[in-house]
């Protein structure tokens, strides 16, 4: 069965991953999901990512998670916000701090995947896709 919302499958791997306190966890790999991972990293919520050619067609993304003291994730929560069937936008101004600042929201900006920070700043909004804290 195919998955109709790609990014909500890829949260959903993490979220369980982290769950079990898995090293790593496995995503179909897709230019969207590279970049939110590429976000993911420069924020410092995971580890590193790289991409793994299985013996399939199919190449995967291994997302390697971060723990620190206590065997904590550096990820508490993520939350999709812009659905398939409901999507969310939001000007430059409107651009949604993720838990006062705690998080991050991930934006898809005409000049590409950012944080709402990054978005805010520069003066540019765009598609909301997701909240990680």
């Amino acid at each position: 069965m195919p998955v109709t919302d790609p990014i909500a499958d890829m949260l959903t791997r993490i979220r369980n991953a982290v769950m079990v306190r898995h090293d790593s966890v496995l995503v179909p790999v897709s230019n969207l999901k590279l970049e939110i991972t590429r976000v993911l990293t420069e924020e410092g919520f995971i580890g590193s990512h790289d991409v793994v050619n299985n013996s399939g067609p199919k190449s995967m993304i291994r997302i390697h998670l971060r723990y620190g003291n206590g065997y904590d994730s550096y990820i508490r929560g993520l939350k999709r916000v812009s659905k398939p069937g409901l999507r969310k936008y939001a000007t430059s101004v409107s651009v949604p701090r993720n838990l006062n600042g705690l998080g991050i929201s991930v934006v898809s900006t005409s000049q590409g995947l950012m944080t709402g920070y990054d978005a805010r700043r520069r003066g540019i909004g765009g598609e909301i896709l997701c909240y990680v804290w």
